[in-house]
């Protein structure tokens, strides 16, 4: 007789103040089997999250109190949670503001449930899944654990977002091989489609995080009119 308890199931946080999106998108994620927590107030999310410790929230753009690029913002100060944000259609300078202040995806309205809850569960395969490279990747001060899913520079752990670790690590990797965008879409994250500008703002983090100099990066380079490519210190 096997005693070992069941997994828990997967806790989503659901932050949107329209409350027939938030009663339809709940529906759904319930239906596959996820824990769904609503609320429709940033301000209240933020209070709830240390005790409902969620593993991925969905975030809506516009709140009645706080934005959620505010919520984003606060939450990123302590946690790596992956967040997907919900944007309106035509709000492109919004969604890039949201993945530079740490959200790991977006959708934008109308969308469609199923959409959404694709897009939760492969999110949340890759927050908990190991990156491709073996058990370590190092490059002088920076080593990367690709089963712990731990980055660390000069002893340091890094705070990174489940997207930019596996970007990091898929980089690091293929040092010296140059990658486009839209390679970079496909073979790290699996999207066939997509924002280029997804690639270019998570790159733009992550060489806040790992150059010594993120306007002069000797890490992370850019090949004109190809898109980018790790280069190793040591």
């Amino acid at each position: 007789m096997n005693d070992a308890p069941e997994p828990r199931a997967q806790r989503i946080m659901v932050v949107e103040d329209d409350a027939t999106v938030r009663d339809v998108v709940a529906r759904y994620l319930e239906r596959d089997g996820y824990q769904v927590t609503v609320f429709d107030r940033g301000s209240d999310a933020l209070a709830a999250v240390s005790s409902l410790d969620p593993d991925l929230i969905i975030l809506d753009l516009m709140l009645p109190d706080i934005s959620g690029i505010d919520v984003c913002r606060e939450l990123r100060r302590t946690s790596p949670i992956p967040i997907i944000m919900v944007t309106a259609l035509g709000e492109e300078a919004d969604r890039v503001l949201g993945l530079e202040v740490g959200a790991d995806d977006y959708v934008t309205k109308p969308f469609s449930p199923r959409e959404l809850a694709l897009r939760v569960a492969s999110v949340l395969r890759r927050a908990s899944t190991s990156a491709k490279p073996g058990v370590l990747v190092t490059d002088g001060d920076l080593v990367v654990d690709g089963p712990a899913r731990i980055a660390n520079l000069r002893g340091q752990q890094v705070g990174l977002t489940a997207r930019e670790f596996d970007l990091l690590a898929f980089l690091m990797s293929h040092s010296g091989q140059a990658f486009t965008r839209e390679q970079l879409l496909d073979q790290v994250w699996g999207w066939s489609f997509g924002d280029h500008s997804t690639v270019t703002v998570h790159i733009k983090r992550l060489r806040r995080k790992v150059e010594d100099d993120p306007l002069q990066p000797t890490r992370i380079i850019t090949v004109w009119g190809t898109g980018y490519r790790y280069d190793r210190k040591a």
